[in-house]
């Protein structure tokens, strides 16, 4: 007697140019034409790109100067957190009618099992593009969504067809769908992981699925037995709805790079006040300060310290990054910096309510 192998139902819902999108849709001078949220062309770092601005290379974490430089016609918006909040706000709500197994990932994604659905329908395909309609016809945005047996699966078919479409990768699919990927397009595999394999002749999920997981684990560690298990569709992390937070962070980036350590305590100070904020506003607390620097040269530096008990003080916040300001000297001038707090009470929580998402 054969026994049924029952599957996840996982949707992997992705706005379209989130921040970009909405800025078009508010104005429609905009729409049609190459547009960045966030930074000038003088100065700061692109949040967002529309898709008229990605076809001259245009991308997040660009510096402006590099943006305007590939295209001369780019036009900078201020970004409006609150209004992508709001809409953020609605999209959720239309998740929730489907499935209350929802877990964000930002503003513009997030996971749904629909497994066990609200609607009783039995195909994740229909309901990804029902939930996809309606996004359009309650707010005159698209998104993209990918399908499939798990998280990581459907994060990588998310992408397939963007914009404004939606891949369905079936169990049966899964090993060969992965197989054909290049190993950049893996999710969580990042330019220095991806380099690494290129060295060691692993290209595409086929290349990764040939080694075995003793030589994966000798040449990434712990990271080896994920490498190994996901190449084989083998993922099998929950779909979260109260997922915790492992790090609570404020940053800012300068209007002028800084040089002086006395006015780099002085911002240190108010970057402390915004994260006590945002810790007590959820009754975080944690145990391990990060000051995040980064250059003028957009290199980037971290320094961290271990206290022995759980902080969300202002003043210990600031007199700890100050302590790791002064534990080395400067190796340029300075365009952004950031304290982040991890180690958090929240690991020995039962349950945490929200999942926390911050920008400065």
């Amino acid at each position: 007697m054969e026994t049924e192998v029952l599957y996840r139902k996982i949707i992997h819902i992705d706005m379209d140019a989130f921040y970009a999108s909405v800025e078009q849709l508010d104005n429609p001078d905009l729409r049609g034409k190459p547009l960045a949220v966030g930074g000038s062309e003088i100065r700061g770092v692109v949040s967002a790109a529309s898709y008229e601005a990605r076809k001259y290379g245009v991308r997040s974490a660009m510096s402006g100067v590099q943006a305007k430089r590939n295209c001369p016609d780019l036009i900078f918006v201020r970004p409006r957190f609150d209004r992508y909040k709001e809409i953020s706000k609605h999209i959720r709500k239309i998740f929730h009618e489907y499935t209350d197994l929802v877990e964000p990932l930002s503003l513009d994604e997030a996971y749904l099992d629909v497994t066990q659905n609200k609607k009783g329908n039995p195909s994740a395909t229909l309901i990804a593009q029902e939930i996809r309609k309606r996004i359009f016809d309650e707010l005159g945005l698209t998104a993209s969504a990918g399908i499939s047996v798990n998280k990581f699966v459907a994060k990588i078919a998310s992408d397939y067809n963007k914009p404004n479409g939606q891949k369905t990768v079936n169990p049966e699919e899964v090993e060969d769908f992965l197989e054909k990927l290049d190993i950049k397009k893996f999710y969580g595999v990042g330019k220095v992981t991806a380099e690494k394999m290129y060295q060691l002749g692993i290209f595409t999920g086929k290349d990764l699925k040939s080694k075995s997981r003793e030589y994966l684990e000798e040449h990434f560690s712990k990271s080896g037995l994920h490498y190994y298990n996901i190449v084989r569709g083998i993922h099998n992390s929950a779909v979260k709805p109260n997922r915790i937070a492992k790090s609570v962070a404020a940053e800012h980036t300068f209007n002028e790079n800084l040089t002086s350590e006395i006015f780099m305590e002085e911002k240190l100070q108010r970057i402390a006040e915004e994260l006590e904020r945002r810790l007590k506003k959820y009754t975080i607390s944690g145990k391990t300060i990060t000051l995040k620097i980064k250059y003028s040269d957009f290199t980037q530096q971290t320094r961290s310290k271990t206290l022995p008990y759980f902080i969300s003080d202002k003043g210990l916040l600031f007199e700890t990054a100050k302590e790791l300001l002064y534990q080395e000297k400067m190796k340029e001038s300075v365009r952004l910096l950031g304290i982040s707090l991890n180690n958090l009470n929240t690991e020995v929580k039962k349950t945490v309510v929200v999942q926390l998402k911050f920008e400065f």
